[in-house]
């Protein structure tokens, strides 16, 4: 069978109540889907996704020649298997890949809101979700899997939508962003915000993509230090040097800034900068026992199948974080999870790229054996 690769934008103008008091309206969530919808629409996985990605998790539309984001972990007789699952997800707000978002258009106004643009917080892209699928007639789903900010997502629709999947898989992510994440976001802010080309958000995105932004390439490779780890840092580039500079000129470079050059500069022509700032402050903000007396307290309303993936080397969001998650489930009593640690030199980006080291286990669970 075919991956059947569909992508839809829904329209809303009843208004969305954001966590910080503020109203978004109207607006619009653009998402993607795989496989077949059956006729009890009980067939459904909800995928969330990171920071820089978008809904476009699988597959390639025609002309593209990178696939989807999670392109080895869906599709037909992949772990999530598209001949038996509907698989959809969407862009969350505040993104720049069709959702709404700070470059987006004002209503009645028709010039974008940058800066007026709300602060939204990952239970708001939850709850935003949560409507597009009442919308689509979905009101259970059969797992929500998610990495990294898709991995808070996840924990935020098992805390706020209790009843809504029946199994969630959230992957190299946190109960709440720690210190050592916050001062990584903090170095590509100040970046982006320091460009005189970001031109206090009223910069042309034509000029962005067409040039790129340096402050924010700059950032990116503060990120990914992150992303990676000391041994697959070591084990992709060791101490090579570029071929054709020499040791002992100023400017000459190691492949590791090379390859932090290239990918800097790259993404600046393809993410805004203005989505960057508004999205690493959902990270920086969430927590799950905000608006709840402890962790303890939120994670009580768990009631769905909860598996905890960790990543041993993972310096974004230590394995310990996940640890914390399934420690607090078990002191309140919940016998209805458990913690997987993968054993990855990694890093954060090893959920994925590593997907063999942990697929077999996904695969486990939806099929109900874990």
């Amino acid at each position: 069978m075919s991956l059947n690769l569909q992508t839809h934008t829904e329209h809303f103008t009843n208004p969305l109540y954001l966590e910080s008091g503020r109203i978004l309206e109207p607006y619009d969530i653009t998402y993607e889907t795989y496989g077949i919808l059956n006729e009890d629409k009980n067939n459904v996985i909800v995928i969330c996704h990171a920071l820089t990605g978008s809904h476009h998790a699988a597959g390639l539309y025609e002309g593209e020649n990178k696939a989807g984001w999670w392109d080895g972990l869906i599709g037909p007789n992949k772990t999530v298997d598209t001949n038996k699952y509907f698989v959809i997800c969407t862009n969350v707000i505040g993104s720049c890949f069709g959702s709404t978002g700070p470059m987006s258009m004002m209503y009645p106004h028709h010039e974008p809101y940058r800066y007026k643009f709300p602060v939204v917080s990952i239970k708001d892209m939850v709850k935003a979700q949560r409507i597009l699928f009442d919308r689509l007639g979905i009101h259970e789903v059969e797992a929500i899997i998610g990495g990294s900010m898709g991995g808070m997502q996840a924990l935020q629709f098992a805390i706020n939508y209790p009843n809504f999947a029946k199994k969630i898989i959230s992957m190299a992510t946190t109960y709440a962003t720690q210190p050592w994440a916050i001062a990584f976001n903090k170095v590509a802010s100040e970046a982006i915000l320091k460009d005189p080309d970001f031109k206090d958000g009223n910069y042309n995105p034509k000029d962005i993509k067409e040039n790129g932004l340096s402050g924010m390439a700059i950032g990116r490779m503060a990120g990914h230090i992150s992303f990676l780890s000391h041994h697959s840092m070591a084990e992709k580039f060791g101490r090579e040097y570029k071929r054709n500079d020499g040791l002992f000129e100023l400017f000459g470079k190691f492949q590791v800034e090379s390859y932090l050059e290239y990918n800097g500069q790259n993404f600046t022509k393809w993410f805004d900068p203005l989505t960057y700032l508004y999205i690493t402050k959902a990270i920086n903000i969430f927590d799950l026992a905000r608006g709840y007396d402890s962790l303890d307290e939120a994670l009580k309303n768990v009631t769905c199948k909860l598996h905890l993936i960790g990543f041993k080397s993972d310096m974004l969001f230590l394995s310990e974080e996940m640890k914390v998650i399934g420690d607090t489930l078990k002191n309140i009593g919940n016998t209805n999870h458990d913690y997987f640690e993968v054993d990855s030199d990694y890093g954060h980006d090893a959920f994925l790229v590593e997907l063999d080291k942990f697929d077999t286990y996904v695969k486990e669970v939806l099929d109900g054996k874990e």
